[in-house]
């Protein structure tokens, strides 16, 4: 399980998701993990330890309940978020390598979801972990935005 999470925070590569058998996360189960800048060896082992104590159902339970998000969810399924929203996310987020997420961002579909989204900003270099990994940036970033409403 520890593994298994540190392949997840590590992960960097810019396509879907592709899990080949016997790899984690596109790496042999025998290789070493090369921990991302932002993570050091300590907090590493403490989110490992952590996991292996609780183990990732808590997680895992978010995506097993798909199907009844969906249902629960179905009232406001064609509702627009009508607040101002700026967004940003990494180009390396696995989100964003989903098929079919970019051309929603950028081609209208993330726009006519949400009118009054300022801006869809995608970061070069940035992977799903962008408020760890560029912690200054994100917070100017919400900093600036927050500041046009007060």
């Amino acid at each position: 399980v520890g593994r298994a999470v540190l392949e997840l925070l590590s992960y960097r590569v810019p396509n879907p998701l592709y899990l080949p058998k016997g790899n984690l996360f596109g790496h042999p189960l025998d290789s070493p993990v090369n921990l991302p800048p932002w993570l050091s060896e300590k907090d590493a082992d403490y989110y490992a330890t952590q996991f292996q104590i609780t183990g990732i159902t808590g997680a895992l339970n978010y995506y097993r309940n798909f199907d009844r998000n969906w249902e629960l969810s179905a009232p406001w399924w064609k509702s627009q978020i009508k607040v101002p929203v700026k967004f940003a996310m990494g180009d390396l987020d696995l989100v964003y390598t989903m098929p079919g997420m970019k051309d929603y961002i950028h081609n209208g579909g993330f726009k006519r979801d949400v009118p009054f989204l300022e801006e869809a900003l995608v970061i070069n270099g940035v992977t799903h972990w962008i408020h760890q990994e560029i912690p200054d940036q994100i917070n100017q970033l919400l900093f600036d935005f927050f500041s046009k409403f007060h």
